[in-house]
């Protein structure tokens, strides 16, 4: 096929897809559909409500087979080995889209530097780069919280983690951030542009990067990948390693941040009670915020076998998309499950990071990054208020704010962290 009958097959492949949806929105008012439409994108809780309303395992017609917004139901099959993953249609996430063992052993390779121990010893650096963060967002007074605090930190993190330079960091972070949105599927023939161009970038910033790591290998994860065997990594793997630690090193924890701070703000007596007592408070907004309203709002697997899941059979090859944010919000499990309160005491574990074998290997370091980035901004913006409109991001799959503008008000002196020299 010529390149203009691939880019005519895929444009209607693309645009197809999308009036299949709108059509089964609007006139068929199939719930999963409503989902990608712009209120279901705006608040898809209700929709939750709804499917959850209809059974613990309900027929899709839209992203899949089956679907369950069923927190007992969406543990079980993100833990059951009858389950697998598939790869997203049109890219290579790497072990995010393989089963085991091939899953097993890239995952053990990257495991070391994610661990509790080695994400505790950036605490200092995390630290460091929330104060300079702040430090330039109170000298201006009115800012965006996204692109000056809530991106900026993780993607400092990652970076530094994976051994980026420091010159490049800029353009790891943009050509990341844009492959990130495949995550949401590709909306447009501009958008699968968009893709293909900062991909072929980043692929040339992370060859060239592999390359000086096997003249000169650093205590980073490039060079780690770089140093082992090709029993535990294939050549034609690096790449797509690189890349899925890139972007989900920063992704998820921008808008767990900024979803974090979005919440507090709408609930100004939380948001005191956090300013009163940071350190200890901190941690429960990041983790009510994760219960929530969670960055990553549902995940599929398929089934490796014919399996009955609720008294249904669900034939081998059939999607089951587990809504794990409404899972988050699930009666059965949470008490008042549509309200925020960060005092709530801690019921079944939520599935903000998965679960099972695919269970969020960034997790400690997510967790880490929040807890410091809210505590510190209550310790020197006690007086945080939002000065404009939120705007959200367009997809379904991730949610949170693109711009949460924000004014600081008075601010308090810096606190300089522990052990620091000052």
């Amino acid at each position: 096929m010529s390149e203009i009958g691939q880019v005519l097959a895929f444009a209607t492949q693309l645009y197809g897809e999308k009036a299949r949806i709108v059509y089964s929105g609007y006139v068929r008012r199939d719930l999963m559909a409503q989902l990608h439409l712009r209120a279901g994108r705006a608040d898809p809780y209700p929709i939750y409500e709804q499917i959850r309303e209809r059974g613990t395992l309900v027929p899709a017609r839209v992203d899949g087979d089956w679907t369950t917004a069923s927190h007992r139901v969406c543990d079980s099959v993100l833990r059951s080995r009858r389950f697998g993953v598939q790869p997203p249609d049109g890219s290579n996430f790497s072990f995010l889209g393989m089963n085991p063992p091939d899953h097993t052993r890239l995952r053990r390779l990257a495991q070391p530097a994610f661990s509790p121990k080695a994400v505790a010893s950036y605490r200092g650096r995390i630290e460091s780069t929330v104060t300079g963060l702040l430090d330039r967002a109170a000298a201006a007074g009115e800012f965006d919280l996204v692109p000056a605090f809530a991106a900026p930190l993780p993607i400092a993190v990652i970076t530094d983690l994976l051994g980026v330079p420091d010159a490049n960091a800029e353009d790891f972070a943009r050509y990341g951030a844009a492959l990130g949105s495949a995550l949401d599927g590709i909306k447009s023939l501009r958008h699968a542009a968009e893709l293909m161009a900062n991909g072929v970038k980043l692929h040339k910033l992370f060859e060239d990067l592999i390359g000086q790591r096997r003249r000169e290998p650093a205590d980073d994860i490039i060079s780690r990948l770089v140093t082992a065997g090709e029993d535990q990594v294939k050549p034609d793997e690096m790449m797509p390693v690189c890349v899925l630690l890139l972007i989900a090193g920063f992704e998820t924890t921008v808008n767990l941040i900024s979803n974090c701070v979005l919440a507090l703000l709408a609930h100004p007596g939380q948001w005191r009670d956090v300013c009163d007592a940071p350190q200890e408070l901190a941690p429960k907004a990041v983790e009510e915020t994760l219960r929530f309203d969670p960055p990553v709002q549902f995940t599929d697997r398929v089934a490796l076998e014919p399996t009955e899941v609720e008294g249904q059979t669900v034939a081998k090859g059939q999607r089951l998309v587990t809504l794990i944010a409404g899972a988050n919000r699930d009666p059965e499990v949470y008490t008042d499950p549509g309200t925020f309160n960060i005092h709530r005491e801690p019921a079944a574990e939520h599935l903000a990071f998965s679960s099972g074998i695919h269970y969020c290997l960034g997790r400690p370091r997510a967790r880490l990054e929040a807890n410091i980035a809210i505590q510190l901004l209550a310790e020197r913006m006690p007086h945080l208020a939002q000065s404009g409109q939120v705007r959200r991001r367009g997809g379904t799959v991730i949610r949170g704010p693109l711009h949460l503008p924000v004014t600081a008000g008075r601010t308090a002196p810096v606190r300089q962290p522990a052990g620091h020299p000052g």
